[in-house]
């Protein structure tokens, strides 16, 4: 069975960092691109950051840039996600994906999906 388990979400206030984790079992993570999408209330899900399966190469939404960084240790089969200069519009759940072989910009073509996890920031 697939699993893509995310976790350190929380509350937080404006300016504040927070670092969120994806750990994923059942697969070979390796040869999975890995993104992170993200969904404000009322809005659709929309695409944040993305990074190959080595590592490599990473993307970011414009909106995120500069402030996001997205890694991975494919020896700890996770991906992570450090937010800095967290503003209240980034406030929505955070999920993480697992694409095959190399990810993209778009939330089309992913095979796996985690739960979520919910990010807050106040102002």
């Amino acid at each position: 069975q697939v699993q893509l388990v995310e976790s350190g979400g929380g509350l937080v206030q404006a300016g504040g960092s927070l670092r969120l984790s994806c750990a994923a079992s059942g697969l070979t993570f390796s040869i999975y691109g890995m993104g992170w999408f993200r969904q404000a209330p009322g809005k659709e899900r929309e695409f944040v950051a993305a990074i190959r399966s080595s590592g490599a190469i990473v993307y970011y939404a414009d909106s995120v840039k500069g402030r996001f960084t997205i890694s991975r240790d494919n020896a700890k089969n996770t991906v992570y996600l450090q937010m800095n200069s967290l503003k209240p519009e980034d406030t929505g759940v955070y999920y993480c994906a697992a694409r095959m072989y190399q990810p993209t910009m778009t939330e089309h073509g992913y095979d796996y999906w985690g739960q979520g996890t919910q990010v807050t920031v106040s102002s």
